[in-house]
């Protein structure tokens, strides 16, 4: 009899532990989050580039679906990342653009605007503090950008990641760029040692959240590429031989990374996420047909590549046309993980239907929210609305092919039918009323459900024009 008790005892007990924890029989997806800094459209070679050199990328690209229509949830650095750690839309956390929104000179801003957010509130939920507490090994490699460090958003290991927007330089010393190592070697070369180190010594499942500081300026040239790029012809506006060997060498160290997965038998059951946090830098590479780069709404700024590969889960060789965003990235890794938690809290969409090809479609807006003044950086050939600035104060909506810009400062709206115009030259807002309305009437209510901060302060020192 006691032996019976005892059995029963040591049931209950592991039931309970069982109810506790994962099933360890349930293997879960290791994941993978390349966030490249400034990569335009087309900067790749499966997006359509001739000049730059990406076989590596291009090979990952193969294997997965690439998504024609992919964007960042922000025009710039430190809102899109933020939006994709927690895959809500900019008015939500409040982080708009870099440093000071009051960005340009005061006399040609006649409106005074929303005061910036520069470091995400710890009381978001991002998706690396969920996977974190329900059993991944986590780390953080290369720029952050968003506050101090990530280790405050559930992020164990820190490589490299601080509140700076870009290095003070690729060559040593670093200088902003805190390594806890002198390093001789080129920056994006020794990231990677280390995050090499990382995958070699993780036992158990991990989310890798790996952010280069390449290609963002300065545009420091890695040397032995530069002379083969100097030789070679350029096209479609990407001619920079200095920006194309940062492109290469980036492409080489994500070729490695790659490598070391098959080495450990760690690909086969990882889901890797490729994409950009926003457009390229214009004025150093271009993404014709696409108008204008980073720090603008129209589609140079905000459209980036984007691509899905998961072996088993997702087709090789397939694409989709379907618009997504990077805030789909937080409920996407939370049905691969198989956590419901914190998907309540998110505006974007799960992923899974399309990247399985359960479903050819998704039926839902993407907005951008920039109530702020970025300043513009080539006054003489930056294809923005105006030579002073790439972003006014206003919103985009984009539903189905059609996509609607409306500027705060004199309630002036552009609309653009995308699959005919992807250049975004032919305004169709007189000759288009009825789509016009529909799609203000959407943008107004978003900015309601969101609460989105709208400026209407005038500016006494603006010199009206």
């Amino acid at each position: 009899m006691r032996s019976t008790l005892c059995i029963a005892f040591v049931l209950l007990i592991l039931c309970i532990s069982a109810c506790d924890n994962p099933s360890p029989t349930v293997e879960r997806p290791n994941i993978l989050i390349i966030n490249v800094d400034d990569m335009g459209w087309k900067d790749v070679g499966f997006m359509g580039s001739t000049y730059y050199e990406t076989p590596h990328i291009d090979a990952l690209s193969a294997q997965g679906m690439v998504f024609s229509n992919g964007y960042a949830g922000a025009s710039n650095c430190a809102p899109s990342r933020a939006s994709l750690l927690t895959g809500q839309w900019t008015p939500r956390h409040g982080i708009y653009t870099v440093n000071s929104s009051e960005r340009g000179a005061s006399k040609d801003r006649k409106l005074i605007p929303i005061q910036n957010t520069t470091t995400l509130a710890q009381t978001h939920t991002t998706f690396s503090k969920i996977l974190h507490k329900n059993g991944y090994a986590t780390c953080h490699s290369g720029k952050w950008h968003i506050s101090d460090s990530p280790l405050d958003y559930g992020f164990e290991l820190n490589i490299g990641g601080g509140h700076n927007g870009h290095p003070s330089s690729y060559y040593p010393p670093y200088q902003n760029v805190d390594l806890n190592t002198d390093g001789d070697g080129y920056l994006t070369d020794v990231i990677m040692e280390k995050t090499l180190k990382f995958v070699d010594t993780v036992t158990q499942p991990f989310l890798l959240y790996y952010a280069p500081y390449a290609v963002h300026t300065p545009i420091q040239p890695v040397a032995d590429l530069l002379g083969k790029y100097q030789q070679k012809s350029g096209s479609n506006g990407q001619h920079n031989a200095e920006y194309a060997t940062m492109v290469e060498n980036l492409d080489r160290n994500i070729g490695l990374l790659i490598s070391k997965l098959k080495e450990k038998g760690f690909f086969d059951r990882t889901l890797i996420i490729f994409t950009s946090d926003n457009g390229g830098l214009y004025g150093i590479t271009q993404q014709q047909p696409l108008r204008a780069g980073k720090g603008s709404y129209y589609e140079g700024g905000i459209r980036v590549p984007f691509l899905f590969v998961m072996k088993d889960n997702i087709p090789a060789h397939s694409k989709s046309n379907v618009p997504i965003t990077n805030l789909d990235l937080f409920p996407t890794l939370m049905h691969y993980a198989g956590i419901q938690e914190g998907q309540k809290e998110v505006d974007g969409h799960d992923l899974s239907p399309i990247l399985e090809g359960k479903t050819s479609s998704l039926d839902r807006e993407l907005y951008w929210h920039f109530p702020i003044y970025l300043e513009a950086y080539n006054a003489s050939d930056n294809e923005n609305r105006d030579s002073l600035f790439r972003t006014r104060p206003g919103s985009v909506i984009r539903k189905g092919d059609w996509k609607l810009h409306y500027y705060f400062e004199n309630d002036e709206i552009e609309l653009f039918n995308l699959t005919t115009d992807s250049s975004e030259r032919n305004n169709l807002a007189s000759q288009e009323p009825e789509k016009k309305e529909e799609l203000l009437k959407d943008l107004k209510t978003w900015w309601e459900e969101t609460k989105a901060p709208i400026p209407t302060t005038l500016n006494p020192e603006y010199e009206n024009k």
